[in-house]
């Protein structure tokens, strides 16, 4: 028979533990599982994983296996002389026989044949889904109607791309970029596993007033010449509707005016702040009026913002 080093196949050292083993089984499992894998060698890979496992997950089996010595894989071999005496009295044809068959015995000898067959539990593929929300629904909370498709094998083995669709509670508080656990929305498990998780990837859709920074909001804030000069009231628009704010005189472009708690809910019930960035606009073209009284002020004004030049 040929020799097959499941230490190998499992990337594990011989030395390895019970949960190591386990560990690197469960990985790999995912990685080549038929599912998701896009390896043309991947089916064949995942059997191997599984009957690798299956062999050393088993106490008495990864004895026996150990006792076979170390060949390179793929090498024809023979157990050692009274393995098979070894292995309580029972007698194996070492002619045509895979080494995969040879260690399922085993089983069918301690468990008997209710036990033969039974394929072991896999968990279902995790996977993960980008969703855009706007900054009122990051507000309020909202629920979204979700869709897509996984690959899943139907009643004839045939692999076909399955729709899910499900609703998705989205909480108030969440966070641009931040990473939802939706449990058991993930792909379906095979023979009694664990279906698998989705993560909602979740990303604000951009706004035409508001930038977002944690849970602070910015707003540019356009004033003219005389209300930055003068002081003013102004009305401001936040997720919730306008603002009156006040503009103290005298206050420069780049300036910040804080408007407290209208910013996006935090997951302790206190809110984020508003910030409106000032920026001072003057017109593109003058009425005949406007430009008289403009070179007026410019005659009786003595401020000289480049002073600092001097």
């Amino acid at each position: 028979m040929k020799f097959k080093d499941y230490y190998e196949i499992l990337g594990v050292a011989r030395t390895a533990t019970a949960d190591e083993i386990k560990q690197a089984y469960r990985k790999l499992a995912h990685q080549y599982h038929p599912d998701v894998s896009k390896d043309p060698a991947g089916e064949e890979k995942f059997k191997e994983i599984g009957e690798a496992y299956a062999t050393l997950k088993d106490a008495e089996k990864r004895a026996a296996y150990d006792e076979l010595g170390r060949h390179p894989s793929g090498q024809e071999f023979r157990p050692p002389p009274n393995w098979s005496g070894s292995r309580g009295g029972q007698e194996y044809s070492f002619d045509d026989v895979d080494l995969s068959d040879l260690f399922a015995s085993f089983s069918k000898g301690r468990q008997g044949s209710q036990h033969q067959g039974r394929s072991m539990p896999i968990p279902g593929q995790d996977y993960e889904l980008a969703t855009q929300i706007s900054l009122e629904d990051a507000l309020h909370g909202t629920t979204l109607d979700l869709s897509f498709t996984v690959p899943e094998y139907d009643q004839q083995g045939q692999l076909k791309r399955v729709p899910h669709t499900f609703k998705a509670r989205i909480p108030k508080g969440v966070t641009n970029g931040q990473k939802m656990l939706l449990r058991g929305k993930g792909g379906k498990g095979a023979n009694g596993g664990p279906d698998g998780n989705l993560y909602l990837n979740i990303s604000f859709i951009p706004h035409r007033l508001f930038k977002v920074v944690d849970y602070d909001l910015f707003l540019d804030l356009p004033l003219t010449v005389t209300e930055a000069a003068l002081g003013a009231t102004v009305k401001v628009p936040t997720l919730e509707g306008a603002v009156n704010l006040k503009v103290p005189e005298g206050i420069a472009s780049g300036q910040k005016l804080r408007i407290g708690k209208r910013g996006l809910p935090k997951h302790n019930q206190e809110h984020g702040d508003l910030y409106a960035v000032i920026q001072i606009v003057v017109p593109a073209k003058l009425s005949d009026r406007e430009r008289e009284l403009f070179k007026e002020l410019a005659k009786a004004s003595t401020f000289n913002p480049r002073a600092h030049f001097e």
